[in-house]
């Protein structure tokens, strides 16, 4: 029988290998709804309603893609590189990467996007602050008394229609 961080892990494995085995089929171009402008320190649930506030401003503009479900049930997550934006405002923007996460069990994969190309300082700054997001995520699950598993799961393989 597995112990505790093991049958974790073993979960973990599971229900991620399916999903970055395969690349994700995405458009070249999508529309973000921002939910949260870079430098706030709250983040709003499509309806408006509160869903997170975090000790320390976020470093990107935070959104969704309207009509949209992840695999967690909420629309697909987005992040926008670049000045701050407005809250509520729609951005058309390029995909540039795809930054995945487990959230509570749950896979919760983050489009990064923003203009051409993704450079590498910005492609740090998203590792680092997934890493961060993951373990503050993880306390305050302890918390509230959740034990599913939380983790930054890295980068994944997408492809948009019309790449090969």
């Amino acid at each position: 029988m597995a112990k505790g961080g093991e049958a974790v892990d073993l979960v973990y494995h599971l229900l991620t290998m399916p999903f970055t085995m395969a690349p994700l089929h995405l458009p070249p171009r999508v529309t973000v709804t921002l939910e949260a402008p870079r430098g706030t320190f709250t983040k709003r649930r499509a309806d408006g309603s509160l869903d997170f506030v975090s000790p320390l401003p976020s470093p990107f503009n935070y959104g969704y893609l309207e009509g949209t479900v992840a695999p967690d049930g909420d629309p697909l997550d987005a992040i926008v590189l670049g000045p701050r934006r407005r809250l509520g405002e729609r951005i058309d923007t390029e995909v540039l990467a795809v930054y995945g996460f487990l959230d509570r069990g749950q896979l919760d994969p983050k489009l990064v996007c923003g203009p051409p190309p993704l450079r590498a300082v910005d492609r740090r700054a998203v590792e680092r602050f997934f890493w961060a997001y993951e373990r503050l995520k993880r306390v305050i699950q302890r918390m509230r008394g959740q034990s599913e598993p939380t983790r930054a799961l890295g980068w994944l393989p997408f492809t948009t229609r019309g790449s090969s």
